[in-house]
Parts: structure tokens; C-alpha cells; sequence
């Protein structure tokens, strides 16, 4: 062969090779049309400087791939009632993009707006205040004060007081002193100060509260004044306390103001709290520090609280979350998460709870706790099935002072409820002729702006008002918004009108004389398809199994799942007894039954669809992550003849291996021994115990599985190390397996970044089109 005329030799990128190169290559370019479409995060209502309508301020984001970073957006309407049944959205033209920007919180009047910006290194963090046209006020708190301000969604607190002088937030408390050295030795009066001649040794190793919390430091209360800048920690709260979550109590005209928050207390060690509702907190109150105006302006009083200790409002309940003020001051509401944290069990259904607050404001630890909407056991077919955390907006309530409109998951929708505080009435609002998920973004007065969407769906904006307010029906009515937020490419417009969803009810087989009534009841499960078909008789199936395992797969839109269907994959997503949404006896049920109830459930929805003539017994596959991945990985050794292709996100494969390395060792215990297990946790397993978790494990099985498998694990995993699965794909590699390794070298166990978000979804399409073509 003459070498002078031959081209030059195509670099083919790692792990691809000529054939899969083209579907790549289209595969890629479909997947940036669904990566780019926007989400909607929040929103806030304003009223009108006419007094005629109302001004709405949507938060909006969208992934950046070049950046590897989300893209945050502001996109603000003027909202009309034009009549009983039309709504008018005038939006402006083009959103602002907020660069920088960590957290906003307009004050309560709406007249101020509080914008933080964390830094990005040793920096002050920097707090401004805006006005209708201008930055008013901007203030650099030093590191020496505190560090980042939490703006994770659940340490995160940020209130303004009733006058909107003062804001109470939650940050990182200052960094503490470091043993110095010099050319001579130690240095004697350690501080955090840098200097040249020295270096700075660790000094104590000090406990995080894990997954995402990696070098993030105690969360602590904070009070800045806006007209001075002065900023000043709360004191009088135990350094063990780690808080979040704060209120102001409601003033008291001559008295000092108080501040009510969420406190966790680390006890022996930090176990991880991200996903984990089972960590004990309770409410508490405490003095905020008193800032007195002078002549030469406001300066800090004595904060002494030595006449005022801090007060657990809750010692009778061992969980209180997200603290509402009643609009009339006369009540506190709030979530408890008690049967997470009574069973072990990392989440499960809530219940609703209120205290009288006393017209003096003080209260003490024997205040009455009210129960507002107990733990839903086992609810009827069609009834409420309890409460289960979704999102809780700062200011949930009703004109009526009493009413709270929230967020929370109903079988496998996410559904609007209110909530009468004072009588424990619970609505469903959001529409129920609907199989599509809703959620809450605001109140404007007694209407709702709420988001919808389906699998098939994109995210659309709703507006909600009570049919007839007059006679107090409890009907209401709900208007399609026409907004920016919905648009995305004809391409995704026509792949998503072509296809279609429902949600199927599946009964177990063989249940045991032995269990519960909600441990019998029929699953769910929710199936996607194409309206027509295509070229062969059955589409190929993907299972996707929802990682937890005390979590739920909803009827929402999901950029990632409506990409794979558009690709000629129909999905079952299952939602096996253990799941949130069904009650507290089907999810409890799950517990010491890991890697046999939730894979025979998965089972048995496979064989269901496959019974209706909806899928091929030989073109199923199976994705997953994190529990999702454990039951991947078992079901591929369990029925190892039955599935063409599995892909497995950070997947829990050896218990005895993850015990000792995860941030939550306790859940092995509880989800392998069941709620006994909670008792029987220790940093130091037996024997008996390795080996249990070794027998309930997927590597148990892992000498009978056939089936190719890609994996795809963050390198910075603290809740499954990425020790498990390397493990696992090695043992695959090793029999003969064809499996595949991407490692994320900067992602924690959601696999989140924008570039790993797009390149594992890229791969997992390849992969399932390699073997189910």
C-alpha cells in the first residue's frame, strides 16, 4: 500500500469508535435542543404602583455547557384579572440575566430587595440592597465575621424583621484559628490572618454534615442592620447546634425581637443530612441583638441573652421544620418529618403541626404542640395519602389568616393542597382530572401562580383562583398562561406532541397473610410511549428506577427522560412499595427488605406491560442511580436473561463496602435490619453484620450477570463512594462483561454539572441504542 497517499489517521476520541461515532454525533445535537430549555425556580408577586393588578418576578435558569455553570435569570409581568375567567401576563421583553448572584429576597412590603453574592474565595461576602431603580446600600462582611451564606434550600434562612431594618440570615461561621509555624518552630497566639514567614498548620479535624457539605463550615445565625452594614452573630446558641431555617416572631410593641429557627444537633458526629429527613432538629428561640440608632448612627447594644436562654419550642416531638408565622402573629405552623426520624428511615410522610403563640411573644419548651394533619397510614383509593415535603413557599397563607396553599407529592403526582391550620381540612386544588404534576410558585392575594407539566410536557405557568370566593366554595379554577417560559425548539415541540403518558395502577403478586393493608395495595408506575408506532412492533422499554429508595418518580417533565423517549425508547418509570406519595405502611413495608420487595416489584410491573402487549420481553433495559443503581445492579444478577442493556448511575452495590465509607452508615443499618437497625448502627460492624450487608448487596450476584452495563460515578461521591462501583464494574471486566467506566473527576452523588449532566445522558443514549437497536 502506498502510505504517500493515504489520509491522515482519525483520532477518534477515547471510548468511541468508528460505528458509534455518527450517533454521537446526533445523538449530541438533539440533546442540546432539550438541555437548553429553561426551568422556572421561583417566583414572587408585588403590588402594582397603580394599584391595578399586580407585578410578577420570575427566577429562571438554564445550563450553560461552554461555562459548566447555570445560567440565572429574572423575567418580570404585570398580571391583569380581566375578567372571572381570563388573566393577562403582559412580560417583559427580554429577562436580566443576575451574574454572580447567590440568593434574592425581596423584603416584605416589596419595596426592598436583598441580593447576596457569595464569594468564590478568602473574599468578603457582599450583601446589597436594591430600590425600585438603584443599588441603595452594599455592605462587604469579612471572613473574620462570617463566611458563605448558605443558599442551599435547607440550612438556608433569610428574613426580613417586620420594619425591614433588619435581616437575619444563616452563613458559615468564621474560620477558626490555626496553629502557626516559622523558620523556629511553633508560633505562639494563632490567629487566621495570613502572613509571609509563616505557614498555617490543620489544626483539629472538625465533623461536616457530608454529601454537597464537603468543606462547608457550621452553619451559624446572623443579624445585619441595612442602615449601618453592622453585622452581628446571635448569641446564646450552643456550637454544637447547627441552625437554619429562620423566622422573625412576630414584634411586640416595647419588647425585644426574637428569632425562631431550625436547630440540629451533631450529637456523637455528623452524619450526612442532604435527602435525610431521619436527623433530629427542633424549633428554638432566641434574642436577636438590639440595634440602637445614636447620633452617630446605629451601633450594636449589649446582646446579652443570659436573662433570655434559647428555648426548644418542640422537645415533645422530635422533628420541626420550616417555621410559618400565622399573617396575625397568634400561631407558629410547621412540618415534622418524626416518622423519619422514629423509624430510621431517610424520608417518609410528614406530618403538620401548630403552637398558640402568646400576645407577649415569650413562650417556653412547654408550649402545647397542636397535631394539623397527622401521618396518613393507609390512605383509601383516591384519598389523601399524607403530607410529603415538596416545597414550601416563606409566605404560604390565605387572606383568611389560616389557610396554607403547599406543594407536596399525591401517588405518583405532584399535587397543590390547602390546608386549614385551624380545623385540619386538606384540599386538593390542582386540577384532578389531570395525571400532570403541579406545584405552587407564589400567592398573588388569594389567587395562585403555579407551574405544570408531564413527561410529555414542558413546564407551564398556571394562574388559580377560587371559583366563587363570596360563598367560600371550595372550587377552584385554573388558567393556561401564554409565557416565554414555555417556548422551546419545533424540533422538541414535535418530538413531545408525539408522544404520551398515563399512569398505571399494578397489583402485587403472591403478598404475604403477613403484611399491612397499604403493603397490599396495587403500585404505580408511569408509562411513557410513542402515539404511533414506529417501525417495529414493540419499541424498546427502559425501566427507570428512582434512587432513595424513600423518594418517588413523578409525572413532571424531566429534560433527560423526555430526550431518551424522543430517541424511540418507551419508559416505565416504577414506583415500588417504599416510595413517597402511597402512605406510611407501603413505605415502611420496604424496610430490612432491600434487594428482594422493591426488585419484585419491579418485576412484576416489567411482567405487567409486557402481559398488556406494551413492551418485548427481549427489548427491555434498565437505568438507574443511587438506590435506583442498587436495584440495577440487582436486577441484572437477579434475572440476569432479562434485560438487553443496564446503566447505572453511582449505584449502591456492596453494603459492606459502602458501610464504612458513606456519610450515612445509619441508612445501611435501617434499610438491611429494618427500623431495629437504627438501634443497632455503629461506626464498627461486626462480622454479622458485613455479612448480611454483603448477602442484601447486588456484588452478591454480580457471577451470574450477563448483561452489558455502563456506570457512571462522581469521583467527589461522599453518599456512595466511588469505591463501590469501581468495584463492581471490575468484577464485571473480570467475568467477561462488557461494561463501561465514565468518572466524573468533580461531581458529588446527583452527577449535576452541566458538561456531566449532558455527557453521562449522551452516553446512556448510545449505549441503550448500541444494544437495543
Amino acid at each position: 500500500m502506498d502510505g504517500s497517499k493515504a489520509g491522515p489517521l482519525k483520532d477518534l476520541p477515547l471510548g468511541i469508535d468508528a460505528t458509534t461515532e455518527e450517533e454521537y454525533a446526533s445523538q449530541s445535537r438533539l440533546l442540546q435542543e432539550f438541555t437548553s430549555i429553561s426551568s422556572i425556580d421561583k417566583a414572587w408577586i408585588f403590588k402594582s404602583d397603580s394599584g391595578i393588578g399586580s407585578q410578577a418576578m420570575f427566577s429562571i435558569s438554564q445550563p450553560n455547557l461552554l461555562a459548566n455553570k447555570r445560567k440565572k435569570f429574572i423575567l418580570s409581568s404585570h398580571i391583569s384579572r380581566e375578567s372571572n375567567n381570563s388573566v393577562n401576563f403582559q412580560w417583559a421583553p427580554f429577562p436580566v440575566e443576575m451574574t454572580g448572584v447567590s440568593v434574592i429576597v425581596p423584603s416584605p412590603s416589596g419595596a426592598k430587595l436583598l441580593v447576596v453574592r457569595n464569594p468564590e474565595n478568602e473574599s468578603p461576602c457582599q450583601f446589597e440592597i436594591w430600590g425600585r431603580a438603584q443599588v441603595e446600600k452594599e455592605f462587604h462582611i469579612p471572613q473574620s465575621v462570617h463566611g458563605s451564606v448558605y443558599a442551599d434550600g435547607w440550612f438556608q434562612g433569610i428574613s426580613w424583621n417586620s420594619d425591614e431594618t433588619l435581616i437575619s440570615y444563616v452563613a458559615e461561621e468564621p474560620s477558626p484559628s490555626k496553629p502557626t509555624f516559622t523558620g523556629q518552630g511553633y508560633k505562639k497566639g494563632s490567629s487566621t490572618e495570613k502572613d509571609f514567614g509563616n505557614w498555617k498548620g490543620q489544626g483539629d479535624w472538625k465533623e461536616e454534615w457530608g454529601e454537597t457539605y464537603a468543606g462547608k463550615r457550621q452553619p451559624a445565625l446572623f443579624v445585619i442592620n441595612i442602615n449601618s452594614g453592622e453585622a452581628q452573630a446571635v448569641k446564646g446558641i450552643e456550637k454544637s447546634l447547627s441552625v437554619g431555617q429562620v423566622v422573625w416572631a412576630p414584634p411586640v410593641r416595647g419588647s425585644h425581637q426574637y428569632l425562631v429557627f431550625v436547630g440540629w444537633s451533631e450529637g456523637t458526629r455528623k452524619l450526612g443530612i442532604k435527602y435525610c429527613f431521619n436527623r433530629p432538629c427542633a424549633l428554638y428561640v432566641v434574642r436577636a441583638p438590639n440595634f440602637e440608632s445614636e447620633a452617630d448612627g446605629p451601633e450594636l447594644k449589649d446582646n446579652s441573652t443570659e436573662d433570655f436562654p434559647v428555648v426548644n419550642l418542640t422537645q415533645s416531638i422530635s422533628s420541626a421544620f420550616y417555621p410559618r408565622f400565622s399573617p396575625d402573629g397568634k400561631f407558629l405552623s410547621f412540618l415534622s418529618a418524626r416518622s423519619s426520624v422514629d423509624s430510621g428511615a431517610h424520608s417518609a410522610t410528614d406530618s403538620l403541626h401548630r403552637i398558640d403563640w402568646p400576645i407577649d411573644g415569650l413562650l417556653s419548651s412547654s408550649a402545647k404542640i397542636v397535631d394539623v394533619v397527622p401521618v396518613v397510614m393507609c390512605a383509601e383509593d383516591g384519598s389523601f395519602p399524607g403530607l410529603y415535603w415538596s416545597s414550601f413557599l416563606s409566605n404560604p397563607w390565605l387572606s383568611d389568616g389560616c389557610t396554607m396553599i403547599i406543594t407536596s407529592f399525591w401517588g405518583s403526582c405532584q399535587v397543590i393542597l390547602s390546608v386549614n391550620v385551624l380545623s385540619g381540612e386538606v384540599l386538593r386544588i390542582s386540577p384532578t382530572d389531570s395525571n400532570s404534576s403541579w406545584s405552587v410558585l407564589t400567592l398573588d392575594g388569594d389567587n395562585i401562580v403555579a407551574v405544570s407539566s408531564s413527561p410529555v410536557d414542558v413546564p407551564h405557568i398556571n394562574y388559580g383562583y377560587l371559583v366563587d370566593k363570596e360563598s367560600k366554595s371550595t372550587g377552584w379554577s385554573w388558567l393556561n398562561v401564554p409565557s416565554p417560559t414555555n417556548e422551546c425548539s419545533d424540533k422538541v415541540k414535535s418530538l413531545l406532541s408525539s408522544l404520551q403518558f398515563s399512569i398505571m395502577k399494578i397489583p402485587l403478586r403472591d403478598v404475604s397473610d403477613s403484611v399491612t393493608k397499604g403493603a397490599a395495595k396495587p403500585i404505580e408506575a408511569i408509562f411513557v410511549s410513542s402515539k404511533t408506532k414506529r417501525n417495529d412492533p414493540f419499541d424498546p422499554l427502559i425501566v427507570i428506577l428512582h434512587g432513595g429508595p424513600h423518594a418517588v418518580s413523578l409525572s413532571s417533565f424531566s429534560k433527560s427522560l423526555a430526550f431518551l423517549s424522543s430517541i424511540g425508547f418507551n419508559l416505565l418509570l416504577v414506583n415500588y412499595r417504599g416510595s413517597l406519595g402511597f402512605g406510611e405502611e407501603a413505605l415502611q413495608s420496604l424496610l430490612g427488605k432491600v434487594g428482594s420487595q422493591d426488585v419484585n416489584d419491579v418485576l412484576v410491573a416489567i411482567d405487567h406491560v409486557i402481559d398488556l402487549g406494551l413492551a418485548s420481553p427481549s427489548k427491555l433495559a434498565v437505568l438507574g442511580g443511587s438506590h435506583g443503581g442498587f436495584l440495577t445492579t440487582h436486577l441484572i444478577g437477579q434475572a440476569p436473561d432479562k434485560f438487553v442493556a443496564a446503566a447505572a448511575l453511582n449505584p449502591v452495590c456492596n453494603l459492606a463496602l459502602m458501610v464504612g465509607t458513606t456519610d450515612i452508615p445509619d441508612w445501611v443499618y435501617v434499610e438491611a435490619y429494618g427500623s431495629e437497625g437504627k438501634n443497632s448502627f455503629t461506626d464498627a460492624p461486626s462480622a454479622e453484620h458485613l455479612t448480611l450487608f454483603q448477602s442484601k448487596s447486588p456484588i452478591a450476584h454480580v457471577s451470574k450477570v450477563k448483561t452489558p452495563t455502563l456506570v457512571l460515578l462522581g469521583a467527589q461521591d461522599l453518599r456512595v463512594p466511588v469505591s463501590t462501583g469501581l468495584q463492581y464494574a471490575r468484577a464485571l471486566k473480570e467475568k467477561g462483561v462488557p461494561v463501561k467506566v465514565i468518572v466524573f473527576p468533580n461531581d458529588t452523588h446527583a452527577i449535576e454539572r452541566p458538561q456531566s449532566d449532558f455527557e453521562s445522558l449522551l452516553n446512556i443514549g448510545v449505549w441503550f441504542k448500541k444494544y437495543l437497536s
